[in-house]
C-alpha cells in the first residue's frame, strides 16, 4: 500500500533516511535533524511531500519516497524531482519501489507534469537496471554540481 506520509511518519523516514546514507556510503553527510524534516514537509511553506509504501501484512511502513516540484523553462511545466527513494533491504524484490514510481507517475500525469526525474549514483547497478526496467532513461550529457558548505557560504557572501 502506498499512501501520502503524516506527521507521524517523521521519526521513520528520518531513520530511514540514515539507512539510505549508510547504504549510499555516506552516513556522515546525512545531517538532517526529525524537526528539520517535520518543518519542511509540514511547516507553514512544504517544500518536499512524501510518500509512505507499507507492507501489505503488517502495515509496517517498507519504504518512502521524497519529492519537490520543479520546473522546465523548456516544456513550460511542473515535473516531479524524487530526492529520495529508499526500501528496505528485508522489503525489497515486493513491488514497493516500483509502487511509489507508479503512484509518482500517477501524480505527474494527472496534475499535467511533464517529468519525473532523480539522480542515482552511477555504482548502483541494481537500481539503474530496476529504473531502466520500467523505461527510464539516463541523462548521459548531463553532469550534476553542487555547491555546499565553505564553498557555497563563500559565493553567497
Amino acid at each position: 500500500m502506498i499512501r501520502t506520509v503524516d506527521i507521524s511518519d517523521v521519526p521513520v523516514i528520518h531513520a530511514m533516511i540514515r539507512e539510505l546514507a549508510d547504504y549510499e556510503r555516506a552516513p556522515h553527510e546525512a545531517r538532517a535533524t526529525e524537526e528539520q524534516l517535520r518543518d519542511a514537509l509540514f511547516g507553514e511553506h512544504p517544500a518536499v511531500f512524501g510518500l509512505i509504501a507499507e507492507d501489505d501484512a503488517s502495515g509496517q511502513p517498507v519504504g518512502f519516497a521524497l519529492w519537490f516540484r520543479n520546473f522546465s523553462t523548456w516544456r513550460g511545466t511542473h515535473g516531479v524531482y524524487l530526492e529520495d527513494l529508499y526500501v528496505r533491504p528485508s522489503a525489497r524484490g515486493g513491488g514497493h519501489g516500483k509502487a511509489l514510481l507508479t503512484e509518482l507517475a500517477r501524480i505527474c500525469v494527472e496534475r499535467g507534469y511533464s517529468r519525473l526525474e532523480w539522480s542515482v549514483l552511477d555504482w548502483n547497478e541494481p537500481s539503474i537496471g530496476f529504473y531502466k526496467s520500467l523505461g527510464a532513461v539516463p541523462m548521459d550529457e548531463w553532469t550534476v554540481f553542487r555547491l555546499t558548505d565553505d564553498a557555497l557560504a563563500e559565493l553567497g557572501s
